[in-house]
């Protein structure tokens, strides 16, 4: 019972850390809701180490994601004609009220919530499986811009998460 309850808590701490680190990235973007792309980035942040771990398996340099995702920014406003600069703005204060994600972010929350019932604790190796498994966004598009299989990135997050739940 009692291991139960930890395990509660444990998943309720990292679901808390994951979405306090992913608002963080979307203000730093002048965003007021996160996307799949800052989920990837606070996955990377986690104390559990097994995102980190997965993009290094799969052959991806997981430092190599923000620019990649700056870029995504910069070409998309380039399309519509438009110069992105470097931001120098400083990062929008934390909204109030509920917390809020993007569609983008809100799909991965709610893919991570689908199969937790199952296993805890949540890891950063689960998100990044989740949106590995994204077809369209940003957050696919900056990992195949880094060359990333994301088929492979998928089935290596996968096993990581796997084998951390069976320890």
């Amino acid at each position: 019972m009692f291991q139960g309850l930890k395990s509660k808590l444990d998943d309720m701490g990292a679901v808390k850390r994951l979405c306090e680190r992913a608002e963080a990235y979307a203000l730093q973007d002048q965003q007021r809701q996160p996307g799949a792309e800052h989920f990837l980035l606070a996955a990377l942040d986690l104390p559990d180490g097994t995102a980190r771990h997965a993009f290094e398996q799969a052959g991806a340099e997981p430092d190599a994601l923000r620019a990649a995702i700056d870029q995504q920014y910069a070409d998309a406003l380039r399309g519509i004609g438009l110069i992105a600069e470097t931001p120098t703005a400083a990062p929008l204060p934390t909204p109030s009220g509920p917390y809020q994600a993007a569609a983008s972010g809100q799909a991965v929350m709610q893919a991570l919530a689908a199969p937790r019932k199952s296993h805890s604790p949540l890891l950063g190796a689960h998100v990044v499986a989740v949106v590995a498994d994204m077809s369209e966004g940003v957050a696919p598009r900056a990992l195949r811009a880094l060359g990333v299989d994301l088929a492979r990135l998928k089935s290596t997050a996968d096993a990581i998460a796997q084998a951390a739940h069976t320890r």
